[in-house]
């Protein structure tokens, strides 16, 4: 048992890449604005996506290399497309991530410099942990701030559920206007989050061999569970929160960073009370700088790999090169739309569940080939629920383009 404790790390890297806009803003207002409603939808997605995330850890620890090089074996059109989608995706979400931690630390810590100091601030401690300490250190630290996320939030979930005075509805509900469908598209879309993390976390799992030598596939699979499933019942508790705390409030969140920070902390401590704010304030902050931290790592790592992979140039475009870019990217992007929060999460959201479908087959694709030991293929069971998720998406996404 110590040695699974040892080896955990991607796993919990997923998590907290996984628990941030996707819990803290859309659960939380899925609660409010439909209480326990798409409870349905959050299981769902999180049942049909599971394979496809589990592939990624899968696959490295089986072959020693990441799905990048996967990627590449089945043809370099699925790299070359890989890459063109996260070009046109990591600076947008790079930025609502940052742009809503930005406003908590605003909120927190005191508003005397503005969201855009803030921002840079943020993107720069990130930044210096990630260079100088590298994987070892954000593997340690992730653990640390999961500790803290997971103890903070299921605190702040008791304490609503032992404040509320009214009964619960499950009644499940399934939404019918355009800006309903857009929202339960954008709220599956990060649940628990976008499918290209699966070639994040295959990247981490080969940094935790190289620093445990010790992290097998079977290792590696009961890391991923556990993180997956803490993903799991915390999007639950926020849903719960957003329910207990916003829902018939007749609230409306602002798009701008600052003011829906302040006004989600507000809401949680008019509710609670007032010696509620640090345990909010401690869960909100911890959950959106995890993501900011471990998305300035990942995407940085993937993109490196991949220009490697495609043009030869590792050296030119190495991991330094590319998490500079995104950093002052994000900054720039950050400075001209300050303003529209809304708008980039819901595109960020959006685009990722659109994207979804390719993930999932060309991941599966892989799994399935001669290019996994056949020991370490799926199982019967779970060549099932990938086709059946592979179908869910393609079927979800094809239902929301038809709404547009």
């Amino acid at each position: 048992m110590i040695t699974k404790l040892k080896n955990l790390g991607p796993g919990l890297l997923f998590a907290g890449a996984a628990i941030g806009v996707s819990h803290l803003v859309q659960s939380t207002r899925a609660g409010a604005d439909f209480g326990l409603g798409l409870i349905w939808a959050l299981l769902l997605v999180n049942l049909f996506k599971y394979p496809f995330f589990q592939f990624g850890p899968r696959y490295a620890t089986a072959t020693g290399e990441s799905l990048l090089e996967g990627y590449l074996k089945l043809g370099k059109g699925v790299l070359t497309v890989y890459f063109i989608i996260s070009l046109a995706t990591i600076f947008t979400i790079q930025t609502a991530v940052t742009i809503v931690t930005a406003g908590l630390a605003s909120s927190l810590f005191g508003d005397f410099i503005s969201i855009k100091i803030w921002t840079v601030i943020i993107l720069v401690i990130c930044l210096s942990l990630l260079i100088f300490g590298k994987y070892k250190l954000l593997d340690r630290l992730m653990k640390i701030i999961i500790i803290t996320l997971t103890m903070s939030t299921l605190v702040a979930v008791s304490m609503a559920l032992f404040n509320n005075t009214s009964a619960l509805s499950f009644k499940q509900v399934l939404p019918k206007n355009g800006l309903e469908i857009a929202f339960l598209i954008a709220f599956m879309g990060w649940m628990p989050a976008p499918l290209d993390i699966a070639v994040w976390q295959s990247l981490w799992s080969i940094e935790k061999n190289k620093d445990t030598k010790s992290y097998t596939t079977k290792s590696a699979l009961f890391d991923f569970n556990v993180g997956y499933i803490g993903t799991l019942i915390l999007g639950i508790g926020f849903v719960l929160l957003g329910t207990l705390v916003m829902f018939n409030s007749g609230e409306t969140f602002s798009n701008k960073a600052g003011v829906f920070s302040g006004q989600l902390i507000k809401m949680y401590t008019t509710s609670l009370g007032d010696w509620a704010y640090i345990i909010i304030g401690i869960t909100a902050f911890t959950t959106m700088f995890s993501t900011t931290l471990t998305t300035l790592d990942a995407s940085p790592r993937a993109m490196a790999k991949t220009t490697q992979l495609l043009f030869k140039k590792a050296i030119k475009f190495n991991y330094t090169f590319w998490i500079l870019v995104l950093t002052l990217g994000t900054i720039c992007i950050f400075f001209l739309l300050e303003s529209e929060m809304g708008l980039l999460i819901k595109i960020a959201t959006i685009l990722s569940f659109i994207t979804a479908p390719f993930y999932a087959i060309i991941n599966y694709k892989l799994i399935s080939s001669k290019h996994t030991p056949k020991e370490w293929q799926p199982s019967k069971a779970l060549h099932i629920l990938s086709i059946l998720g592979i179908v869910f998406l393609i079927g979800f996404s094809v239902w929301y383009l038809t709404t547009l």
